[in-house]
């Protein structure tokens, strides 16, 4: 089974004035067009998430909705408060497991600084740490159910290395 873990992609500034929720606050123009080209990029060499789970923030939703949009068989898009800042993986690896009884790729679309917490407790743990840049994605691979530090780190692209 293969894990991707998303940060979102650009989004508008944290400002009390614009967005007094910051829940509500959207991706920029160039943001959604930046992760469309890291989308369509990487959908050429397998990225292809066939369910994904989101934070109910708009930010977030919009990002695995551009995921969506640019892979094959447009995925279901699932909101799971574990996908909050500070959501609980363990309910987390639970809802993926049981996805991987029907689905090969699965994405998770979060938040700094937690997607990179995410992705070291997927693939060690420990006091490691992971720099993920504003639409980053990592790919983790499973020989079997996704667990703690049960996965290794295939790659981590950001943007900026694609050209994007």
């Amino acid at each position: 089974m293969e894990l991707f873990i998303i940060r979102h992609a650009w989004a508008g500034h944290h400002d009390e004035e614009h967005w007094p929720d910051d829940r509500k606050r959207p991706l920029t123009d160039e943001g959604r067009a930046r992760f469309r080209q890291v989308v369509e990029k990487i959908a050429r060499r397998g990225f292809a998430p066939q369910i994904i789970a989101t934070s109910p923030m708009v930010r977030c939703r919009q990002t695995a909705e551009l995921a969506a949009e640019g892979v094959p068989g447009r995925p279901e898009i699932v909101e799971l408060d574990e996908l909050l800042p500070g959501g609980e993986l363990d309910s987390l690896i639970a809802w993926t497991v049981r996805q991987s009884r029907h689905y090969q790729q699965v994405a998770w679309v979060g938040h700094a600084p937690d997607v990179s917490h995410l992705t070291t407790e997927m693939t060690g743990g420990g006091e490691s740490w992971l720099r993920f840049a504003k639409g980053a994605i990592a790919a983790i691979r499973f020989d079997g159910l996704p667990s703690r530090g049960g996965g290794e780190l295939r790659w981590l692209i950001t943007a900026k290395v694609l050209g994007c």
